[in-house]
This record gives C-alpha cells, sequence and structure tokens, in this order.
C-alpha cells in the first residue's frame, strides 16, 4: 500500500489506536494531520515521532459541532485538503444498568452518542463537502464489535457502535457518485493503554481467550485493515464492515 503524498486526518490520534494508525499510514508516504482534544503532551510526542515531513497536530472537542467544522477547515488550510478521513475517536463510559441511577443512565447515553455518533456524522458531513470539491477520497469508521454482540454494561456503546455501522453504509450510498468510499473495522479487544488493566486484571485471561488465538489484536493489526480500506483499489467494498477480533465473534 502506498499513501505518499496522501493527506489524512485521523481522529483521537494522540495515544493508542489511533497513534498506531498516524504511524503506519506515515511510514507509506501519508501526511497526516493528527486531532487530539486534551492529550496535548502525548499528541507532541506521537506528532514528533512521525516517519517524514509535513504532518499537524490540531485540537478540537468533537462534541462541539462548531469545534468538528473549525477542525476540517484547519486541516485543509494547513495540508490543502483531505484525502482520507480516519474516524477513530471514541468514548468507553462503563454505565451497567444494575448499578447507576437514571441520571447517571442519562448522562452516559448522552455523553456516548455525542461523541460515538453524532461527532462522526459531523465530520463526515464536513469532510465529505471537502472532498467531493477535491475529486474524491476516503472515510473509514471506526466500529466495535460491540455493535454485533451486545455490550451488557456499557449498552450505549454498543449503540452508538451500531448506529456508526449502518450511517456508513448509507454514506457508502449516498457519497460513492463523487468518488468517495466509506469503509467500517470493527474490532474487539485491543492491546492498548486504555485497555491494559482490564487484560492485566482478572478478567484477562477469560479475554484472551474468547479468540481461538488466545489473544486480543495488536493495534497494528487493526491499523493494517484500516489502510487496506483506504488504499487505491478497494472501491467495490464501500460499504463493507470489516471484522478484525479474531474470531472471537463470529456473525452471518
Amino acid at each position: 500500500m502506498n499513501f505518499r503524498g496522501k493527506k489524512v486526518l485521523i481522529t483521537g490520534a494522540a495515544r493508542g489506536l489511533g497513534k498506531v494508525i498516524a504511524q503506519e499510514f506515515a511510514k507509506q508516504g501519508a501526511i497526516i494531520a493528527l486531532h487530539y482534544n486534551t492529550s496535548f503532551e502525548q499528541s507532541k510526542e506521537t506528532l514528533n515521532g512521525l516517519m517524514g515531513e509535513g504532518h499537524c497536530s490540531v485540537q478540537a472537542d468533537l462534541q462541539r459541532p462548531e469545534e468538528v467544522s473549525r477542525l476540517i477547515e484547519v486541516v485543509e488550510k494547513r495540508l490543502g485538503q483531505i484525502d482520507i478521513l480516519v474516524n477513530n475517536a471514541a468514548l468507553i463510559e462503563y454505565h451497567p444498568i444494575a448499578e447507576i441511577d437514571y441520571q447517571q443512565w442519562q448522562k452516559a447515553w448522552q455523553n456516548t452518542i455525542s461523541v460515538n455518533l453524532l461527532a462522526v456524522s459531523n465530520l463526515c458531513f464536513c469532510a465529505a463537502k471537502s472532498m467531493k470539491e477535491n475529486g474524491g477520497g476516503r472515510i473509514v469508521n471506526v466500529s466495535s464489535r460491540g455493535a454485533f454482540r451486545g455490550e451488557p454494561d456499557m449498552p450505549a456503546y454498543g449503540a452508538s457502535k451500531a448506529g456508526l455501522n449502518s450511517m456508513s453504509q448509507s454514506l457508502a450510498q449516498a457519497l460513492a457518485q463523487w468518488n468517495i468510499f466509506v469503509g467500517v473495522v470493527a474490532p474487539g479487544f485491543i492491546e492498548t493503554d486504555r485497555v491494559a488493566p482490564i487484560l492485566n486484571g482478572e478478567r484477562g485471561e477469560a479475554i484472551r481467550n474468547q479468540s481461538p488465538l488466545g489473544r486480543v489484536a495488536l493495534p497494528e493489526e487493526v491499523a493494517r485493515g484500516v489502510l487496506f480500506l483506504a488504499s487505491e483499489g478497494t472501491e467495490f467494498m464501500t460499504g463493507a464492515i470489516l471484522d478484525i477480533n479474531g474470531a472471537s465473534y463470529l456473525r452471518s
């Protein structure tokens, strides 16, 4: 895969999976716009570690629609255009129905849907308008196997990712006429710093054994799926949802 000279905006790219996605694109010659919200120091470290030149980082609170549009405008100004958008930023908030009150329940749903679905829809809208003017582009959205298997301790997360899947497929149909292609990766657990406490805790072994491989995904493995869907020659896969969960959950 060759992304030499391609301009790529990745949300939530200061650390974890987003950081690795940025690194993998940069290795293939892409120029990266690294989005972050509050992780300034980590974003600076990630930016400085990217191969190549011309990369930038941009702060934005994706829950604010006006900041989403500003993010797209700033990236266009700095990079010239956006060829590829990777919507990686997401909120994971535990809210088991048996353990919280009604107010907490409402807040969890509002926060999760705001970041994981509404913000992504706004990013897709603004980026698609830009891509249309530049002859096309690629959008890759990061979903989850939780959209299919359920998330009993964080149902808003599962619902937000199911909505993300449906929205992505609708946009794949709507945007193809302008050479804008939309794909989705749906990973299970990934070995990142955010989930390390869970994997190192009492649930860790059971989680790893959900896959016949006896482990969870490496971030590089999920990033490979993102790059694949963003690459030339995958146009007829627009609307596809790529499962990357080590056969820990199989859907028909």
